[in-house]
């Protein structure tokens, strides 16, 4: 018998599946994979989360594994590097704005804070569930993170792209009430 899963979860593309699966509405307190999901949310602005989910591994070897001392030094060459690799989104401020949150998220670590001490936070360090209405493309809550991560000097952190980014690391549970993952996270 198939498992139920949320209707966004495409079942042709096996990366989406896992996603949905393994790692979409589980709670993430992981430094690394909090910045490179930021970052991933910001890339996909315009664009599908399959896109990008599909572009992973190639952002990961372009972006040094999302190592955030790494990013913050990068210069000229290797933004140019980087417009040119077509395993990425080529997009001028997108790869900006990667390294601008390097340099936000490494002021953010100096000042004795972390991406997973400031984000959970907000939710008490406990996931929401949401209720059973359609999820919102954004919340009071995400626009009041995106708000202050652009404050602590953040780009491509607006609030449909929070909410999104809070869906991804496990902030807000919005699986479908019929969905095997809500049910085996009760």
């Amino acid at each position: 018998m198939e498992k139920k899963r949320c209707g966004w979860a495409n079942p042709a593309n096996p990366l989406y599946l896992a996603y949905h699966d393994t790692e979409w509405g589980v709670p993430c307190h992981d430094e690394r994979r909090l910045f490179e999901m930021l970052n991933l949310e910001g890339a996909q602005a315009g664009l599908s989360w399959e896109t990008i989910l599909n572009k992973r591994e190639n952002y990961r070897a372009a972006f040094d594994q999302w190592d955030a001392k790494k990013i913050a030094a990068y210069g000229p060459d290797k933004v140019a590097e980087l417009l040119a690799n077509p395993g990425i989104v080529r997009n001028r401020l997108k790869v900006a704005a990667a390294i601008t949150n390097a340099q936000a998220y490494l002021r953010l670590v100096e000042s004795g804070g972390s991406l997973d001490k400031l984000l959970w936070s907000y939710v008490g360090g406990k996931p929401l569930v949401s209720g059973k209405g359609p999820r919102p493309a954004k919340t009071e809550l995400s626009d009041r993170i995106s708000k202050d991560l652009a404050k602590l000097g953040f780009k491509f952190v607006g609030s449909t792209i929070i909410y999104a980014y809070m869906q991804g690391i496990g902030m807000v549970d919005d699986h479908a009430p019929d969905c095997f993952c809500r049910k085996a996270r009760k």
